[in-house]
């Protein structure tokens, strides 16, 4: 049987016309949404923050960690414990300062990697394609494949392990908006590809249910000669995504998205001009994640509005809180705006819980949570 959301929207009390715009004097705005920013919403005005509190006991609460901290050089992926994971999405971070020595294949679920920092070149079964830092390289499942640094990389991996990623639909935007397709990158059968395929011993190290075997050839597996399809590595820049906006009204972060897994989305944050209409929100509204876990990895720049938060860090926000603009950021909006932002983060909301494994938790800022707390306290 079809369903859909109750049609009815109800006002009551003091309330704006428009959602994150022109709030009664003196009120805080707090979206109260469903399915993330993609279902039915109010939005409640506050007297007062709706993230003053002055204490926070018990397990659900904003986690910042520290991924500099984390001792992640190996080199092979594989080796890396995941740091936040559910039975859709595995995340992990891993460096690599030399060539890998054998080649990686996950048959758990398609990888898509964010160059952190670093570059080199990627070998894989569709042939090479060079990378650098702010480079998303998205790797279908049973793909094989190598890197060989030209400095030293780091980088976010997000595993999708019940799906294939995808792009979002644009809607009434079109299909060339935020970023054409033609921008995106495949490897190519070239002469560097062609001078690695040798008749030596190479292994392949195949992940599956988070087991690695090993299968040993004697043969370089990357020997292809050619091939056609459109199923293959792609590679895309946060640097030539072009951020939608509106200078009249502060977007949701869904207007961000940048690739669609099975049970969760992956956004790109890029440097955008901030909304010049005087009665427009200039920093991220306060809203429940009440469908959705949301976690924040900080790559470059200023990250407008988070406290003590740099390069490398990353945030989970379980689902279950408000949440939004730190105080010292929602003040400077509101008294001294800038006329745009700088940062560049990756978000990835999840439809299922997401666990904290063990491998992240020695990184935690356990004063995360009171980032937030109320200056009166």
């Amino acid at each position: 049987m079809s369903r859909q959301w109750f049609p009815h929207v109800i006002r009551e009390g003091q309330h704006s016309r428009q959602a994150h715009c022109d709030l009664p004097d003196g009120t805080y705005e707090r979206e109260m949404g469903r399915e993330g920013f993609f279902g039915p919403a109010s939005h409640i005005h506050h007297r007062h923050p709706p993230t003053a509190w002055i204490d926070w006991k018990g397990p659900l609460r904003p986690y910042a960690f520290d991924l500099t901290q984390l001792d992640a050089l190996s080199e092979s992926p594989f080796s890396q414990d995941a740091l936040l994971a559910n039975s859709d999405v595995a995340l992990r971070f891993w460096r690599c300062s030399s060539a890998m020595r054998h080649l990686v294949r996950n048959s758990d679920g398609d990888d898509l990697l964010f160059i952190h920092n670093g570059s080199g070149s990627l070998y894989c079964d569709y042939g090479q394609l060079d990378f650098s830092d702010g480079d998303y390289l998205v790797i279908p499942r049973g793909t094989a494949w190598r890197i060989e640094p030209t400095e030293p990389v780091e980088c976010l991996i997000i595993e999708d392990r019940d799906g294939a990623y995808q792009l979002p639909d644009r809607g009434m935007l079109g299909p060339h908006a935020v970023f054409d397709p033609a921008i995106l990158d495949h490897p190519h059968i070239n002469d560097a590809f062609l001078a690695q395929q040798s008749e030596d011993n190479w292994d392949v190290h195949i992940k599956r249910h988070d087991e690695v075997s090993i299968v040993t050839f004697p043969f370089n597996p990357l020997d292809a000669v050619g091939w056609h399809g459109n199923n293959t590595v792609l590679r895309l820049n946060w640097r030539d995504i072009r951020p939608v906006m509106s200078h009249r009204y502060h977007l949701p972060p869904s207007a961000h998205t940048t690739f669609v897994g099975g049970g969760f989305v992956v956004c790109t944050f890029c440097p955008r001009p901030i909304e010049t209409d005087p009665g427009a929100l200039k920093v991220p509204f306060y809203h429940n994640n009440d469908d959705y876990d949301e976690v924040l990895f900080y790559h470059r720049g200023n990250f407008f509005s988070r406290d003590n938060i740099e390069a490398g860090m990353i945030t989970y926000h379980p689902c279950g809180f408000a949440h939004g603009p730190h105080p010292k950021a929602l003040h400077k909006s509101q008294t001294d705006p800038a006329k745009e932002t700088d940062e560049v983060a990756v978000m990835i909301d999840t439809r299922r819980a997401l666990q904290i494994q063990d491998a992240i938790k020695p990184v935690e800022n356990p004063d995360y949570v009171n980032s937030w707390r109320s200056q009166g306290a």
